[in-house]
């Protein structure tokens, strides 16, 4: 079995230590990562005829909260898809709206461009920005490959342990010491195996999967997982 354990990553210089609830803290620059907010998922399906609940934003906003709250970061920073699509904003229920001006308005907060959400949120405070570059680390959406360390998101990495006995798959982190991905943070978020071409070509020379456990990150090698069994779906 892989050991449960307060697993972190080093890219450069920087140490990205990674929580349980798909977060990454640099915790010299007080920075806190998240990716994949997907906010309003739930209207944009419902405006398509798909009846998913409507609570994903409130959710997202009350991890969101809990988590500034215990690390007291100064710069959080969303790496695209923050909103699931251009009228996520307007669908937006005002408490949670008011939550998330609360929280860019107290810190420095950024929103990657993403596929979703190309354009900035109007009205909801932070900055936006193609790409941040920090400390020699590149925070962007999609990750490029073949570049230099780089903070990732967009793919909602999740990973099967091979052999596993409930054959279930988790939300992940992957990294191979130059590019981390990071999990879709959001409350009605899908995924997609980090064993995917998609995914596994972004490290060519291998890589580590770190599965989100309730409490806990377990870093699991790459010839230590499994592909899914059923037809993959992107995110």
């Amino acid at each position: 079995m892989a050991e449960p354990a307060r697993q972190s990553v080093t890219l450069g210089e920087a140490v990205f230590r990674l929580d349980s609830v798909g977060a990454a803290w640099w915790a010299e620059r007080r920075l806190l990562v998240v990716a994949d907010l997907h906010l309003e998922k739930g209207s944009a399906f419902a405006r398509r005829g798909v009846p998913l609940p409507p609570y994903d934003s409130r959710v997202t906003l009350a991890r969101l909260e809990t988590l500034v709250a215990r690390l007291g970061p100064d710069i959080v920073v969303s790496l695209g898809d923050g909103f699931h699509d251009r009228r996520s904003v307007e669908a937006l229920e005002e408490d949670v709206a008011i939550g998330l001006r609360r929280l860019t308005g107290t810190l420095r907060w950024v929103w990657i461009q993403g596929n979703h959400d190309p354009e900035p949120p109007p009205g909801l405070g932070g900055e936006s920005a193609a790409e941040l570059a920090i400390g020699g680390v590149v925070l962007r959406h999609h990750a490029r490959g073949g570049v230099g360390a780089e903070v990732a998101g967009h793919f909602h990495p999740k990973a099967r342990l091979a052999g596993s006995r409930r054959r279930m798959s988790r939300p992940c982190f992957a990294s191979d010491g130059t590019r981390l991905l990071l999990p879709a943070f959001g409350a009605f978020t899908g995924g997609l195996n980090v064993l995917d071409p998609a995914i596994a070509t972004l490290f060519p020379a291998g890589f580590d999967a770190f599965l989100l456990g309730e409490e806990r990150v377990f870093r699991v090698p790459h010839d230590r997982l499994e592909p899914e069994l059923r037809t993959r779906v992107r995110p």
